[in-house]
């Protein structure tokens, strides 16, 4: 289909729009909730408490109300992307579905599998396809992509983190 035929589709109806909606708030609101369990029992570990951190690590009460923010950008990010019309849409969400993989495989891995170096390599790939997403987004819906700056943001700060715990306690 090329450009000019992808301008004259008629938008989805109210309730294909609210079910789209649906659909990504419950996708990232499920990967939350796996890594919300996955933190939930690990952080009062022993082998966690036990881990060398960095003093800029934040307050574990900080990280609830982050998350619960940026989950809220991604999943309205996806939805705009959803809901454009554009010849990159596609290519945007399988960006965008792939970000949210290895957003969820992060707790599981740091925390669940007690492997901080995986989870680190999980970040470093999950950094280059949120750019990769927020880059094709743009072209597609411009506010789209500026909702994941602060998780690309965020997440890089967490690849500093995880890459001081790795250093600090050669795990």
């Amino acid at each position: 289909m090329t450009e000019l035929d992808i301008r004259h589709l008629t938008p989805p109806g109210r309730g294909a729009r609210l079910l789209a909606f649906a659909t990504f708030a419950g996708a990232t609101a499920g990967v939350s909730a796996l890594g919300a369990a996955a933190t939930r029992r690990s952080v009062r570990s022993r082998w966690y408490r036990r881990l060398e951190k960095p003093r800029y690590q934040p307050p574990s009460a900080a990280f609830p109300p982050v998350w619960t923010a940026l989950y809220a950008l991604i999943a309205t990010s996806g939805y705009r992307v959803w809901r454009s019309r554009s010849p990159v849409r596609r290519r945007a969400l399988a960006l965008w579905s792939a970000q949210l993989a290895l957003n969820g495989a992060w707790s599981p891995v740091f925390f669940g599998a007690r492997r901080p170096r995986a989870a680190l390599g999980l970040l470093a790939a999950l950094l280059p396809v949120v750019g990769a997403y927020a880059w094709t987004a743009r072209r597609a819906d411009r506010p789209a992509a500026a909702l994941m700056l602060p998780y690309l943001g965020w997440s890089s700060f967490a690849l500093v983190l995880n890459a001081s715990i790795v250093r600090r306690n050669r795990v």
